[in-house]
């Protein structure tokens, strides 16, 4: 015969059920132990990808910021951007009396450059490293201002490393001195430059030959190469209607800008190459700022 359970009045009914769940409690805590730990890892996971957010939030945000400041760069109202104005290989200069704004407006072709993420090496023979990098610090600042940009800290921080100072005293600086420091920046990966400005040179008749080896130098390495030439008030143009510091040389300059002072105002003349002079709409260096006005 099958056996037979009786439950007497007092036994719980719901005890079978109890010692079940009684059984089971243990895995469930288990369970619960394991799972929480995931649940901190998925958060923490939540958290990284935020940050991973920012970051390219922020890097966008300084990419709109470089292209909007090269699509305002005034070079282009004048005619032309700093790449076109110059080819591979080519040579421009800026020309003005001391203190008009030579070093201004170049390291503002510079910076227009840097924003491209290419890179810039600034060779200094007059002044040290710190002051060559104060003008950069000052221009940039003053673009900020000009254009309301409130990232400058930022900004600079992500250009600076596309700009390299050289410095050398006048009377020690050469054209084979100058290659050989590029070429071991260059061998040793340390900087590449697209652009090259040599700033504080003075130019006498004994430059002809040297700036001829540098003209080669510049095409072999495929270089833009500016210099700030010194003019004095009281020297007459040569023939060609050039300053008589670039007459001897000439021919091998493919862009010349002239910085002209009239009363309160910097004129903006080019008077070889690059973007042609419009009477009706001139541009100018504010005196103020030292940088470029649009027309």
């Amino acid at each position: 015969m099958g056996s037979v359970t009786t439950i007497g009045e007092d036994a719980d009914p719901w005890t079978p059920a109890r010692q079940r769940a009684q059984t089971h409690h243990p895995a469930s805590e288990a369970a619960e132990w394991t799972e929480r730990p995931n649940q901190r890892r998925i958060v923490d996971f939540t958290r990284r990808y935020d940050r991973s957010r920012i970051i390219q939030l922020r890097e966008r945000n300084l990419k709109m910021l470089k292209n909007d400041l090269i699509l305002r760069n005034p070079l282009r109202l004048m005619g032309r951007e700093n790449e076109s104005i110059l080819p591979e290989g080519g040579f421009g200069a800026v020309l003005a009396r001391a203190g008009v704004g030579k070093t201004a407006l170049i390291v503002q072709v510079a910076l227009n450059t840097m924003l491209q993420q290419k890179n810039v090496l600034h060779v200094s023979l007059n002044d040290p490293v710190e002051k060559v990098n104060l003008w950069y610090q000052e221009v940039l600042n003053g673009l900020a201002h000009q254009y309301h940009v409130r990232q400058i800290k930022e900004l600079w921080e992500s250009i600076q490393m596309n700009r390299f100072i050289m410095t050398f005293k006048v009377e020690g600086f050469s054209v084979p001195k100058l290659e050989e420091r590029v070429k071991d920046l260059t061998e040793q990966q340390i900087f590449n430059p697209h652009m090259v400005i040599i700033d504080g040179l003075p130019f006498d008749d004994s430059l002809k030959t040297p700036l001829a080896d540098l003209k080669t130098f510049s095409v072999k390495d495929r270089l833009h190469l500016w210099f700030t030439v010194t003019t004095h008030r009281h020297e007459a143009p040569g023939e060609s209607g050039l300053p008589i510091q670039l007459e001897p040389v000439a021919d091998l300059f493919d862009t010349v800008i002239q910085l002209q002072p009239d009363e309160k105002k910097i004129h903006i003349r080019c008077l070889k190459g690059g973007m042609g002079d419009d009477p009706a709409n001139p541009h100018l260096l504010d005196p103020s700022t030292m940088l470029i006005q649009s027309p």
